[in-house]
């Protein structure tokens, strides 16, 4: 399985969708990224490790580990899958500094993203990057 943040870096993620021409493309590039997350064992599939104001159930476990945060992610929703790929590429195993200093906004607008998602998806990704951000700054 793909470890987003290590093997795939956000670069990587920002090179990769602008190979496509339409939107309908990267949404199938997305959904491809969700099926590279590692598997999550069901017992992470608690309301402990809900993210709140998502509308799909998306889980997010974090590790501390050689000072650095490791995310293990999951979803209910294919699309959801992909952009949790998405998100763990900027995050996943870096450092409390390196997550918080991230500017996610520029990123997002390079990748053309939260204008071709609907309000309540673009809610639900704003929600998994401040479960993140307040990890870090928890950890900071």
């Amino acid at each position: 399985m793909t470890q987003f943040g290590i093997d795939v870096s956000a670069d990587d993620i920002i090179d990769s969708l602008s190979f496509f021409d339409n939107w309908e493309e990267r949404y199938k590039y997305i959904i491809d990224l969700g099926k590279e997350l590692p598997p999550m064992p069901e017992s992470y599939r608690t309301d402990e490790f809900l993210v709140r104001g998502c509308q799909s159930q998306v889980w997010l476990v974090d590790e501390w580990r050689d000072n650095r945060l490791f995310f293990l992610a999951d979803s209910d929703a294919f699309i959801v899958k992909g952009l949790l790929g998405v998100v763990l590429a900027a995050f996943n195993g870096k450092t409390p500094g390196d997550i918080l200093g991230f500017d996610i906004d520029a990123y997002f607008a390079r990748l053309d993203l939260l204008q071709h998602l609907s309000s309540t998806r673009g809610n639900g990704l704003k929600a998994m990057v401040k479960r993140i951000k307040d990890k870090a700054a928890a950890t900071h």
